[in-house]
């Protein structure tokens, strides 16, 4: 008996398995009869790809040299098999419209509309202005540290955690460059890219709330803080790379560090005197609202605004609070150093 609830169980773990990799829209008979056709005609109904006659390697099969795709869109890599992939997409969710029926996904994604060849146009755009705005922010912070508030005798500053600002700066426009090119062309490079770049951010937002809240300045206190998270990170960063590509592992393991470095800053925003804590209590709000989205997933408005999207979006205010409340912690911070000094 425990030998076939062990049979049963096993086989329902597979097919769950199974499931995860497969879109209801892959297994559609009309999108796949105008896949089968497109990759043998070279044709999506009346649109035809004239790189529909190269090989895989590029070489043409039955034309001259100068009939290969344009370096536009090779670097894009829109093959064949992309663009068939897309046209016939296309093509049954119009139908599907018709009839009233809702969109489903296609090799796990939601069928966006294209711009100029850019697979999510509205999230690469928002993740463009967050990049904008991550880097003016660290800019302002650069300047005020350096040329408006005091330095110790060596040059140095007097806030504690003004390196540590840096490096997450580094690290976010990082993320939201690579983020961009992600959603301009989702393959296998710029996903890993993607993907290792938001868990380096997150799990370095982890320690700096850690460090931050806890109030810890002494290298040996830092260490001990960081090193193991760091280390939990790298070991994630090399599996997704080196073993697996595993979105659902990488949504949960982003998720449980989000949540923890909000929990922090909330708890701590509740405990301190500071007199910008509304802005962390702001920025905790904002963040909560950014994890249902990213929970919470919705087929796109008219081909183009998803709930990733709109989490693009939501970033961009949380990284101005989110700089200036590092602004006003540094200034505070330099105010009660100099008055202990004097």
């Amino acid at each position: 008996m425990d030998l076939r609830r062990s049979i049963l169980l096993l086989l329902t773990l597979s097919f769950l398995v199974s499931s995860l990799h497969a879109s209801e829209g892959d297994a559609d008979p009309i999108y796949k009869s105008c896949l089968d056709e497109c990759e043998e005609s070279g044709c999506a109904g009346k649109i035809c790809f004239q790189h529909c006659k190269f090989s895989s390697d590029g070489k043409p099969i039955d034309g001259p040299w100068y009939l290969q795709e344009p370096l536009y869109q090779k670097w894009k890599q829109w093959d064949c098999r992309a663009d068939c992939r897309y046209h016939c997409m296309i093509a049954r969710e119009e139908q599907r419209e018709k009839h009233g029926d809702k969109p489903i996904k296609y090799h796990g994604k939601w069928p966006f509309q294209r711009v100029y060849g850019i697979q999510e146009p509205v999230a690469v755009a928002f993740s463009a202005l967050s990049l904008a705005v991550q880097f003016h922010g660290w800019l302002s912070f650069f300047i005020l540290m350096n040329y408006r508030l005091p330095l110790r005798p060596d040059k140095g500053t007097y806030y504690e955690y003004t390196g540590l600002w840096h490096v997450f700066a580094v690290l976010a426009m990082n993320f939201w460059f690579w983020s961009a090119i992600f959603h301009s062309r989702d393959v296998e490079f710029t996903e890993k890219l993607d993907y290792s770049s938001a868990v380096a951010l997150v799990g370095y937002s982890l320690i700096l709330a850690i460090l931050r809240a806890f109030n810890l300045r002494d290298e040996a206190s830092r260490i001990m803080v960081a090193a193991p998270l760091i280390a939990f990170v790298t070991t994630h960063i090399l599996y997704l790379n080196f073993y697996e590509l595993d979105y659902g592992l990488n949504m949960k393991v982003c998720m449980a560090m989000g949540v923890a470095q909000l929990l922090i800053w909330g708890v701590w925003a509740g405990v301190t005197c500071h007199p910008s804590r509304w802005k962390v209590w702001l920025f905790v709000v904002g963040g909560i609202l950014a994890v249902l989205l990213r929970i919470y997933d919705f087929p796109p408005f008219k081909g183009f605004v998803d709930s990733n999207a709109l989490w693009h979006a939501i970033s961009i205010p949380l990284t101005c609070i989110c700089w200036s409340f590092v602004e006003d912690d540094a200034e505070l911070s330099t105010s009660n150093l100099l008055k202990k000094t004097n």
